[in-house]
């Protein structure tokens, strides 16, 4: 296995990791979590696990029942950040992040929020730049069927999604 650091002048590494670092953006100050090897699909990049647990959300937190919110374990997957257009997933059954499509080294990880999140605490205007891009994040029970069905999803957001149907 060939591991390389990714080289980039507009940010710097801040942190490194068995498969991937994390890289502070010098002009945005964001940080964002990159792959070091590269991945296929199915692959399960990394087990996680639960670190703290709360009732509510938080923008840190991944929602695995109605009121149980996790934050990470390793605490560095917290900067996989958001595309419409992901290359990752959290599955939270299984508690292993998963390779949607390939992963070359040096790209950044992301996820489709709403395959975690029902309600989010805080959403936001996407800006991940995907040709299918949702523009305002906001959580699953937010989208259309339709939409969603173009996603992972975790076995939780799917119980609600039927739940909502059922009504």
């Amino acid at each position: 296995m060939i591991t390389t650091t990714v080289t980039n002048p507009a940010a710097e590494v801040i942190s490194q990791h068995d498969f991937a670092e994390v890289l502070l953006n010098n002009a945005s100050s964001q940080k964002s979590l990159h792959a070091t090897r590269a991945f296929i699909p199915g692959d399960v990049i990394c087990a996680f696990g639960a670190g703290v647990t709360q009732s509510y959300p938080t923008y840190l937190t991944v929602q695995v029942g109605i009121d149980t919110h996790i934050t990470l374990k390793p605490e560095f997957l917290q900067y996989i950040n958001h595309s419409c257009n992901p290359n990752a997933f959290f599955d939270t059954t299984r508690m292993g992040l998963v390779c949607l499509r390939p992963i070359q080294a040096g790209e950044e990880f992301s996820f489709f929020y709403p395959s975690t999140e029902w309600d989010m605490a805080q959403p936001f205007v996407c800006n991940c730049g995907s040709k299918d891009c949702l523009q305002l994040i906001n959580g699953a029970s937010h989208l259309t069927v339709e939409t969603l069905s173009r996603y992972r999803l975790t076995d939780f957001i799917k119980s609600q999604l039927r739940q909502k149907l059922s009504l």
